[in-house]
């Protein structure tokens, strides 16, 4: 019998990437309604920085050593009692937070989305995260209508990309703040961009925005409120100006608190801050409805997130640096079953149904992926509110 290795990223002690570690941990086993997965891909995302510095607000109580891995795409080889609805060899999503860098990892059955077979495991990956946070804040929490005006910051980024093409296929005008070597990316997506370090945001468009989504919260979020419309919707999703700058967490939950308090306001306008978390808590079954969506329009290649590269384990480290770095124009994913670059890639995939190739050059990918998007509205399957 071959002895299977579970390898993990560990995080020895909170603080910065360097407090990753790669060990051997015991092998899982799937008790009453769980599954155990092989992991085949699971995305780094910017908010396992915040995790790692110990400012995530969900994982404040958690204490290292602990796994990291925010989302996990897996093939199922082990049911535990009383699981009905899936088989051994079915590939498996599911939002985790924390545990599914690893080769192996347990999850709740009632809890993972089917993933088609014949998508790419690794931007089925891209779409957990980013993407559903895309999706439901457009047609979940802003329910957007054809013709408004939103402005997305950090536009792009994962999130900020998802945005402007699923925005683009709701039949937006769109806008996106990026630095100056991005803003090609940001029209090819369809959008206008807007540089961030010598455009002033708040002076593009006459009457306001609808909508403003801001994850980096420059100044507290004052600015992109004040460039609402009256009765427009401000959406923050996060504060990477606090995270770079060091401030503590207090200052941040200041700044949330702050969206509460400006809803008091007379202005007519609106504000709030969207966690995917916290939505799923509240509306359990949506998650999963949402991210299936986003797989069949993956599998129809209606939508095409863009993979910077794929990874593994012993370059987990050097990719939260560049992670926390920022300048990535798609997502970084780990898959443990590509081996180290020393190794010859034939010997790569070792016969396992996953798709390893390195994505295209950078000119080959932004064709494609612009091509990509040419669709139909149409084919945008928007949910029942």
């Amino acid at each position: 019998m071959i002895e299977l290795r579970n390898r993990v990223v560990q995080v020895s002690s909170f603080g910065d990437p360097e407090r990753l570690e790669v060990i051997d941990a015991p092998l899982p086993t799937a008790g009453r309604r769980e599954v155990r997965v092989r992991v085949i891909a699971s995305s780094l995302n910017y908010t396992e920085v915040l995790i790692r510095r110990h400012l995530y607000p969900q994982t404040m109580r958690l204490r290292p050593p602990f796994v990291m891995g925010y989302d996990v795409v897996g093939i199922i080889d082990q049911l535990g009692e009383d699981v009905h609805d899936f088989q051994i060899g079915d590939r498996v999503a599911d939002m985790t937070v924390v545990g599914s860098n690893a080769d192996y990892r347990t999850l709740r059955a009632n809890d993972v989305a089917r993933v088609p077979i014949d998508v790419d495991a690794a931007e089925a990956a891209t779409l957990i995260l980013s993407w559903t946070t895309a999706y439901q804040l457009l047609h979940r929490a802003a329910r957007v209508q054809p013709g408004q005006r939103v402005l997305v910051h950090g536009a792009a980024g994962a999130v900020g990309q998802a945005l402007l093409i699923l925005g683009r296929l709701a039949g937006l005008e769109l806008w996106g703040t990026v630095r100056g070597e991005h803003m090609v990316l940001v029209r090819e997506l369809g959008a206008t961009p807007i540089d961030c370090e010598h455009e002033d945001f708040t002076r593009v468009v006459s009457g306001g925005f609808d909508v403003v989504v801001d994850g980096i919260g420059e100044d507290g979020y004052r600015r992109s409120y004040g460039a609402l419309k009256p009765g427009g919707l401000l959406c923050a999703i996060g504060f990477s100006a606090s995270v770079q700058a060091q401030r503590g967490m207090f200052p941040i939950l200041m700044e949330i608190a702050r969206l509460y308090l400006w809803r008091l306001l007379p202005s007519g306008k609106r504000a709030r801050f969207y966690s995917v978390n916290a939505m799923r808590a509240r509306h359990p079954t949506w998650f999963k409805d949402d991210l299936e969506r986003l797989f069949g329009l993956l599998a129809t290649r209606a939508i095409r997130p863009r993979v910077a590269e794929r990874i593994s384990f012993n370059e987990v480290t050097e990719a939260h640096r560049r992670l926390e770095a920022g300048g990535l124009e798609g997502k970084l994913v780990l898959c443990p079953d590509l081996a180290p670059r020393s190794v010859n890639a034939a010997t790569e995939a070792q016969g396992r149904p996953i798709r390893l190739h390195r994505p295209p050059s950078r000119t080959a990918h932004r064709k494609t992926a612009v091509e990509a998007q040419g669709m139909s509205r149409a084919n945008v399957i928007r949910p029942m509110l």
